[in-house]
């Protein structure tokens, strides 16, 4: 059944290259947002745990995958057995505990070695290479942290890290101007994602959750001023700070 189906994909997304306008029109740089939308989309059902959803949007993606590698083959660079036959490959070669003779204790060491095994088979020139830039800040912060430390760069312990945001909250009150607020800032941010890294917390969802914690209590607060004819910037500090805790008492139910 799997391989039927996905032979369909493959064959739907040939035949719409050829003879849907808009498909033939396409090509790997305008098809970067749908990429980058569908991951995202997949991210969203998955923190919802909506798993239906999930079934459809990991569809989606995959249709994007296929699509690049269409026209990837109709220009003669690769075609899609190639990417699958590398990343098979890759997961054997990164896999020595399970495909070979390598020994591990825990998945921390599997992480090591992975980490390791990519530096040597692909010949990079730093532990740190591999992350890409338009990652969001906050993820590719803790991505290359999490690097730096497989390689042993890393805080003896938690202590260090909170000494290190102690000191990087001193250096943002001390800042002079806003382009040095805005380094120390950054320096503190970094800082926060490293605490995070050290509690197993990923920042990035840590961030997502808070920031749509603060949508849900703000459109409480929009709506119930709303009933009364008002808008936000109608009522006071302390008004405000009256709907906000009420806002909290209703998100818990």
């Amino acid at each position: 059944m799997y391989l039927e189906e996905f032979e369909r994909l493959v064959n739907i997304m040939a035949r719409l290259r050829k003879e849907c306008p808009w498909d033939r029109k396409q090509t790997p740089q305008t098809l970067r947002q749908y990429i980058l939308e569908e991951a995202y989309e997949v991210v969203e059902t998955i923190d919802a745990e909506n798993w239906d959803e999930l079934r459809k949007e990991l569809g989606d993606l995959l249709l994007q995958i296929v699509f690049q590698a269409e026209i990837a083959a109709e220009n003669d660079r690769f075609v899609l057995a190639d990417s699958i036959h590398h990343i098979n490959e890759k997961l054997i070669r990164r896999h020595p505990h399970v495909f070979g003779d390598t020994s591990v204790k825990d998945a921390g060491e599997v992480a090591d070695n992975w980490e390791q095994i990519k530096v040597k088979s692909e010949n990079r020139k730093s532990v740190l290479e591999g992350v890409p830039r338009l990652l969001p800040a906050l993820l590719r912060a803790q991505r290359l942290q999490d690097k730096a430390a497989h390689s042993g760069f890393d805080w003896e312990n938690i202590s260090g890290v909170l000494d290190k945001i102690r000191e990087e909250i001193a250096e943002v009150e001390q800042a002079k101007d806003a382009k040095e607020a805005e380094a120390e800032l950054g320096d503190l941010l970094f800082s926060l994602v490293n605490l995070c890294r050290f509690k197993e917390i990923n920042a990035e969802d840590a961030l997502r959750g808070t920031t749509d914690k603060f949508v849900g209590r703000f459109q409480y607060i929009e709506a119930e001023l709303s009933k009364k004819g008002k808008r936000v910037n109608d009522v006071s500090a302390e008004e405000l700070d009256r709907l906000w805790e009420a806002a909290k008492i209703a998100e818990k139910g």
